[in-house]
């Protein structure tokens, strides 16, 4: 008898669970879901790929720059990528529709390819500094650290050692 009262009550009420896939449902505030890559703003430490807890992260030298992939069918969403990334290159949103075929397991990346440029005194390629990670070193930027940026290490040494015998700052 309380079986069937039960039972009448949950039919008056109606279906207590989300309608998903048949419609729509709800993505909590804060979900660790798909990930976004913005090229520009990487700067290829590749901390992103030494800290990924599932070896989802791997980063591979081109002849056009720096490639960066991600596979999401692999990823744990642990977001340890993201919290270490300085520049803030790489990105958690809440878009947790990542549901596949069986076949297409090895397409659902995300990629990108950090581009490199030629070091403005010796023309030697290299990736850029991005503005991005410029923001969070320093407090304002001026044109001698806009060109610092596009140097590369040798010439930024040789650069920032000249100007400290000669007395200046960088």
């Amino acid at each position: 008898m309380k079986m069937l009262k039960v039972l009448l009550q949950n039919l008056i009420k109606g279906p207590s669970t989300d309608p998903f896939p048949f419609g729509e449902t709800f993505t909590p505030k804060g979900l660790r879901a798909r990930i976004r890559f913005d090229e520009t703003a990487c700067t290829g430490c590749r901390m992103c790929e030494h800290v990924c807890a599932g070896g989802a992260i791997r980063f591979h030298d081109s002849p056009n720059g720096l490639e960066f992939t991600l596979w999401h069918n692999t990823c744990t969403f642990c977001g340890l990528c993201e919290h270490y990334c300085v520049p803030k290159a790489i990105k958690l949103t809440e878009d947790w529709h990542l549901a596949h075929k069986q076949e297409d397991k090895y397409t659902m990346t995300e990629t990108g390819t950090v581009a490199l440029i030629q070091c403005v005194q010796c023309r030697k390629k290299i990736i850029p500094t991005s503005q991005q990670l410029n923001a969070v070193a320093y407090k304002s930027s001026n044109e001698m650290i806009k060109r610092l940026g596009r140097m590369c290490p040798d010439c930024r040494r040789e650069l920032s050692t000249k100007l400290l015998i000669k007395g200046e700052s960088v």
